[in-house]
């Protein structure tokens, strides 16, 4: 089975990408065939945290920008192992399946959608559908042309027996909360595009999970260092958060998984390799383990059922 997974946020800063390249980076040390596509058309910096040096900011060797306007036949296409100078990410592991990133172009731009583009998109993906099992797609933050491109492409009458599913990230946070609910459910929000664009609402909301970031865990030994009154007063901030997430249809039943407040992320969006926990343990175990949950759990039909 293939699965397209599109990720996406309401608010910049979620945490959106970094934890979207590292679940397709456990996906393939799990021995899958995976692929990220750089769809954040205004910032396509995926490159940057999977060190790749030519394509930083975007490539200039025709990516997914030129490629959905029509200027070129195939978007360029980057092997992480063999492109990355990061040394532990050039040791591919034993057998760890395919690792493509498909950069977007240096100084590229949101551009609005049409058919061509949406026809071009269709054709990206079932080519890309018989070649990886999992697809990943980093969209642009709120309410972008990207989402339109692809609600329209999973519309048209090839896609429909491809599985795709939606992951919307944001913080455990008040505003966040609040804004990751308006992207999905509010006016026109995921669902209102897609059921413009022919989509069933019912099957395209089952299609949709959450992700948190950036979950502090208030009994957390990490926090030992705390006042009383501090521990106290984070409880019942995670409390209140907890009711406002099920108000607004961000409660446990609709979330896929959660990632813990790591340092490593806060000061540097990077992938956390092995390395980083055991050789010179400046990432945390908890991390690690909440990406491989999200990998397994994206492949997962029991995870998707509908809510």
């Amino acid at each position: 089975m293939t699965v397209l997974v599109f990720a996406t946020s309401d608010k910049g800063g979620t945490g959106r990408s970094v934890t979207s390249s590292n679940v397709v980076y456990r996906r393939a040390i799990q021995g899958g065939d995976v692929c990220y596509l750089d769809f954040d058309f205004g910032s396509p910096t995926a490159g940057a945290i999977f060190n790749i040096p030519a394509a930083l900011r975007g490539t200039r060797n025709g990516g997914l920008h030129l490629y959905l306007q029509g200027e070129l036949n195939e978007p360029e296409q980057l092997d992480v192992w063999s492109e990355s100078d990061r040394r532990v990410l050039r040791d591919r592991p034993s057998g760890a399946g395919r690792l493509v990133l498909f950069p977007g172009d240096v100084s590229g731009g949101e551009f609005p959608s049409n058919r061509d583009v949406v026809q071009r998109c269709v054709r990206l993906f079932l080519r890309l559908e018989e070649e990886f099992a999992l697809c990943l797609i980093d969209l642009s933050a709120g309410r972008s042309y990207a989402i339109e491109i692809v609600l329209a492409a999973t519309a048209e009458p090839q896609l429909r027996s491809v599985t795709t599913r939606w992951l919307v990230f944001h913080r455990w946070t008040r505003q966040h909360i609040i804004a990751a609910s308006g992207l999905v459910n509010g006016d026109q929000g995921i669902l209102d595009i897609g059921v413009g664009q022919g989509h069933d609402r019912r099957a395209l909301t089952d299609s949709i999970r959450f992700v948190r970031t950036a979950v502090v865990d208030p009994d957390s030994p990490e926090l030992a260092g705390l006042r009383p009154a501090q521990v106290a007063w984070l409880r019942e901030a995670n409390r209140d958060l907890h009711e406002l997430a099920g108000r607004e249809k961000l409660g446990r039943t609709s979330m896929l998984g959660e990632v813990p407040l790591d340092p490593v992320l806060q000061w540097r969006e990077q992938l956390i390799s092995d390395d980083d926990i055991y050789a010179s343990q400046i990432a945390n175990q908890e991390t690690v383990d909440a990406f491989e949950t999200l990998a397994k759990r994206l492949m997962d039909d029991a995870a998707w059922r509908g809510l």
